[in-house]
C-alpha cells in the first residue's frame, strides 16, 4: 500500500463556511491577528483572546465537513494516508480521517500556560478561572504567531516517505508549513488543488475549490491504487 500525505489549509475549511483571516486583508472575523493570535496578545488582554476562541468554537459547532473532507477519509482504505493540516478545526476528524497531524494546534483543546504537556479536550466556553491541576491558567491549544511549530519535524518525516502528496486549499505562503512540499521524494506525485493556485514547477495543478476538486482527484487515486 502506497503512502499518501495530504497537506490542507484554510481553503478546505472555507468550503464548510469557516473563514480565514487571509481572505479579509489581514483580518480574522474582524480582528487584527496581533490582537488575538500572539502570545503578547494573550498576556495583554487574555479575556479578549479567550472570547475570540470561544466564538470560533461556537462557529465550528455550526458547520459540517464538506465533500473534500469526506473524500479524503475514503483514501484511508486504499493508501496509508496522513493528513497534515494547518487548520485548527476538527472537520477532518468528524469526516472520518484517522491519522491527522495539526501543525497549528486544535481549537477543541486547551493547555496549561506553564506545563505544555498538560492538554485537555475542550468544547465549551473557556473562562479566566480555568486552570490546570497546579493552579496555572489554561490557554487555547493554538500555535500562535511567533511560536515554534512542535509538530514540524514529524510532518517533514511523513512527507519524506510519501508516494503521493495532495496540497489542498493553501496559499503556500504560510511558513514553515509552505516548505513541506519540498521534502517530498523525487518519485512522488504532487497535486495542488486550489481555486487560485500558485505556479509551482513539477506539480499537477487543479484550479478548483476543495469541495469540487478533491473528490475527483481522490477518485482517480483510488482507481490507480
Amino acid at each position: 500500500m502506497k503512502n499518501c500525505v495530504v497537506l490542507t489549509g484554510a481553503g478546505i475549511s472555507a468550503d464548510s463556511g469557516l473563514q480565514t483571516f487571509r481572505d479579509a486583508g489581514g483580518l480574522w472575523e474582524g480582528y487584527q491577528v496581533e490582537d488575538v493570535a500572539t502570545p503578547e496578545a494573550f498576556a495583554r488582554h487574555p479575556q479578549l483572546v479567550i472570547d475570540f476562541y470561544n466564538q470560533r468554537r461556537m462557529q465550528l459547532r455550526q458547520v459540517e465537513p464538506n465533500a473534500a473532507h469526506r473524500a479524503l477519509a475514503c483514501l484511508d482504505e486504499h493508501y496509508r494516508t496522513h493528513v497534515i493540516t494547518q487548520n485548527v478545526d476538527n472537520l477532518h476528524e468528524r469526516a472520518g480521517s484517522r491519522h491527522i497531524l495539526h501543525l497549528h494546534g486544535e481549537l477543541t483543546k486547551l493547555r496549561s500556560t506553564v506545563d505544555e504537556d498538560y492538554v485537555i479536550d475542550f468544547d465549551g466556553e473557556q473562562t479566566l478561572a480555568d486552570c490546570d491541576p497546579n493552579g496555572y491558567p489554561l490557554r487555547p491549544h493554538i500555535v500562535w504567531f511567533g511560536e515554534e511549530v512542535p509538530a514540524l519535524g514529524e510532518a517533514i518525516a511523513l512527507v519524506q516517505q510519501a508516494d503521493v502528496v495532495l496540497i489542498i486549499g493553501t496559499s503556500l505562503k504560510v511558513y514553515p508549513a509552505a516548505g513541506l512540499m519540498h521534502f517530498a521524494p523525487a518519485h512522488a506525485e504532487v497535486y495542488l488543488i486550489d481555486p487560485h493556485p500558485s505556479d509551482v514547477a513539477g506539480v499537477r495543478v487543479i484550479a478548483k475549490r476543495a469541495a469540487e476538486g478533491v473528490p475527483a482527484v481522490v477518485e482517480q487515486l483510488i482507481e490507480a491504487a
